[in-house]
């Protein structure tokens, strides 16, 4: 690997931009994750990229709010904006459990030490940058501020907030992977421009006084119910959802306007699907793809390590699932890298002076969508489908998983690779066909074979959620009977290769529709399955998901009527308790309340001893659905 000099990395102090020769920078980027200059790591490819346009761009990585602020003030005034991110989490997530509990650990900081940014970082760290710098312009970015770029409901504070903008006083929102704006933005203000004149940048949000119109544009309005109104509607507020769900994944998308006290909230349409040549110039920059050398004496940085031999296939994911902010952030169409690319990567991670042969995945949002678009593609742009594999797979999308297979087969046969892993979820529902012409021509069967006998490392990890049809239907996922089709196949291939890997699934409790009957049921379905489960993942809500509207105002989004959610802490135990039946302690409630649900049955399979029960899965303790 190359022997790094310190102006490898973009600059963190003043001293590093002087060794550059740079007086001024034109940018700052303030983010709440420490600085790893890795493609994974959203501020280092804003970074790389207002570099690659020939800007002085320098990066103030987790900084200090409570002292004397000198952390903001080290670089000065930039010529052109203050650039702000919470990270790669939404801050609220990363310091918080399901249950509200503090985290003592923060993965994208060194040692793993929590307390180095704040709750709410983006609003924090902007509002700091405006009472310092009251003239400069703040953009946000990242996931906190795209999830927070319309009023939502916070489950932190357990109420509504206005978009982000209007607490950060930031001037300007960027929401979604958001390089094409950010290039139209920072090219604008290049050119002169105030910033309070950028109001036709896609993908960008922003404030206007009601009595200011924003510049027309050919895109067409949605009005959505004001953020006073949904304050004291809870179905206006449900209602608005469709329209801003619908919206972030059309292809020629409307304008969303919403009133927000005395000013006028305006919403960009996005940018089209990033074409494999956008994708692969986001990849194909610089990175030195390690941390700040600052960092080397205060320890790993466990979110680095975790994917540092890590590739990224594609981004986005057309599951579309309740509980899930990806389609809300990257959209739900599928934007792929080449082939080139790719395999450009993972040489360069051989050449790592840490890499020991071992790629830890070769995935995506979704890992078994790449290459996959709609056949006729005007078909897809009149689509109002907030899914394309829900409730059944489009018949206009092309799911073959050829183009994957072969890729594993390239970096399998790549002289300095041991093994490469495919760690991301898998869409299982997507190659499960009982159609043996189009397994062939799809490549399916052949995929899952190519994936469980050299890309599986002991453990294949899928995410049925949830076994009960009614639940499955609010979580926009298949049927659980392809889960069981998914456990033939699986044991068939062990079977046939004498090799003895797990299945591991991932369950949900308490989301929106299960009731205390359904848990009940999974766990004697998991049971009767052969599973003992150790860790389950509790429904967090997070704001700008169909799951999240649904559990704070109690109606569905696209129907308006009520959908039960299991609210209070009581409800939430009770239903977690039910994976644990194994439990001595748990074992005289879960009869008691069975039987006063008249289930008895449900308590008799639940109780008796089972020769089936032999496999054990742990599942993690911290599982979101985010992105960078």
């Amino acid at each position: 690997m190359k022997n790094y000099q310190l102006t490898d990395w973009l600059p963190t102090t003043k001293k590093e931009a002087e060794l550059r020769g740079w007086d001024q920078l034109d940018v700052v980027l303030i983010t709440g994750d420490a600085y790893v200059d890795h493609p994974a790591f959203g501020a280092a490819v804003i970074g790389r990229i207002i570099e690659r346009e020939g800007f002085k761009i320098a990066i103030i990585a987790q900084p200090n709010w409570q002292d004397d602020l000198r952390d903001f003030r080290k670089f000065g005034k930039p010529r052109l904006f203050f650039g702000v991110t919470s990270g790669n989490m939404d801050s609220m997530v990363n310091h918080y459990t399901a249950n509200i509990r503090l985290r003592s650990n923060d993965a994208y900081t060194p040692g793993g030490k929590s307390g180095f940014r704040p709750d709410y970082a983006t609003t924090v760290y902007s509002s700091i940058l405006k009472s310092i710098y009251p003239d400069v312009p703040v953009v946000l970015g990242g996931v906190e501020a795209s999830l927070r770029r319309v009023t939502h409901y916070d489950y932190w504070s357990d109420k509504l907030k206005s978009c982000i903008l209007v607490d950060s006083k930031a001037d300007i929102g960027i929401y979604g992977m958001g390089e094409l704006a950010l290039l139209e933005l920072l090219h604008s203000l290049d050119e002169g421009k105030k910033i309070e004149e950028l109001t036709n940048i896609k993908q960008t949000f922003f404030l206007k006084d009601k009595n200011e119109a924003a510049e027309k544009s050919a895109w067409g309005e949605i009005h959505l119910a004001s953020h006073e109104t949904c304050l004291k509607d809870k179905k206006s507020y449900a209602g608005n959802f469709r329209h801003i769900e619908q919206e972030s994944n059309k292809t020629h998308a409307a304008r969303l306007v919403q009133e927000v006290g005395d000013k006028r909230l305006f919403i960009n349409p996005p940018f089209p699907t990033y074409s494999e040549e956008q994708m692969d110039a986001s990849f194909d920059l610089p990175f030195t793809r390690k941390p700040h050398p600052k960092y080397e004496k205060r320890g790993e940085i466990p979110a680095y390590t975790m994917i540092r031999h890590s590739v990224n296939m594609h981004r986005g994911c057309f599951g579309g699932c309740s509980f899930c902010t990806i389609s809300a952030h990257q959209g739900k169409f599928v934007a792929s890298r080449s082939k080139k690319s790719i395999l450009a990567e993972v040489d360069q991670i051989t050449k790592m002076d840490d890499f020991k042969g071992y790629i830890s995945d070769l995935g995506g949002p979704s890992a078994n969508m790449y290459k996959m678009k709609g056949k006729h593609l005007q078909i897809c742009d009149n689509c109002k489908r907030p899914s394309c594999i829900f409730p059944s797979i489009c018949s206009n999308l092309d799911t073959d998983h050829t183009p994957m297979t072969e890729i594993y087969r390239e970096v399998d046969n790549h002289p300095a690779i041991k093994k490469a892993f495919v760690s991301s979820g898998l869409r299982y529902d997507i190659f499960l066909s009982d159609n043996d012409d189009e397994n062939k021509k799809l490549g399916y069967d052949e995929y899952l074979r190519q994936l469980v006998t050299r890309h599986v490392s002991g453990r294949l990890k899928v995410a049925p959620e949830h076994t009960s049809e009614k639940v499955l239907k609010a979580m926009r996922k298949p049927s659980f009977k392809l889960f069981h089709k998914l456990k033939q196949k699986f044991e068939q291939i062990n079977a046939e290769t004498g090799m003895k890997q797990q299945l591991i699934p991932y369950f949900i409790s308490s989301h929106p529709e299960s009731t205390i009957e359904e848990m009940a049921q999974l766990a004697a379905d998991t049971k009767e399955l052969g599973f003992k489960l150790e860790q389950v993942q509790d429904f967090t809500p997070t704001p700008m998901t169909v799951a999240t509207v649904i559990y704070y105002s109690g109606f569905d989004p696209y129907t308006l009527k009520p959908v039960f959610t299991a609210r209070n802490k009581t409800e939430k135990q009770s239903q977690q308790k039910f994976f644990f039946w194994y439990k001595q302690e748990n074992q005289a409630w879960i009869k008691q309340t069975l039987t006063k649900l008249k289930r008895e049955d449900l308590a008799e399979k639940l109780l008796s001893s089972s020769k089936k029960e032999k496999t054990w899965t742990k599942q993690p303790s911290k599982r979101t659905r985010q992105s960078i």
